[in-house]
């Protein structure tokens, strides 16, 4: 294969798969629109001891790993799929997506 043919190579998306399939992929693919995903979104996380869990009461303040301003992690089903940032919307939080994990980075996360 010549590097011409490797980098028009592309991985085939869902978009890529019912224009193959046609209108009857929709059909086929309809019975997963009706199951729960469970959605989290992950602000940061740290490691304590027991006794300095104990300790916390509130207005305790728990430093966690990430940055101020770094993306915040949007897991389906405990797995990263996308990355985003931290916005209002009629008083209440939303994440705007920025960065949507490749297949093949979502891939390694099952090793």
């Amino acid at each position: 294969m010549s590097e011409k043919e490797v980098t028009q190579t592309k991985e085939p998306g869902f978009e890529e798969l019912v224009q193959e399939r046609g209108n009857g992929a929709m059909r086929e693919i309809d019975f997963l629109l009706d199951i729960p995903l469970e959605i989290s979104v992950e602000l940061g996380r740290t490691r304590m001891l027991i006794k300095d869990l104990l300790q916390l009461g509130q207005g305790s303040v728990v430093e966690l790993e990430k940055l101020a301003g770094e993306p915040m992690e949007i897991l389906i089903n405990r797995k990263l799929v996308a990355r985003g940032e931290v916005v209002v919307v009629n008083e209440k939080f939303g994440v705007r997506l920025t960065d949507i994990v490749s297949p093949t980075e979502r891939i390694r996360q099952l090793k």
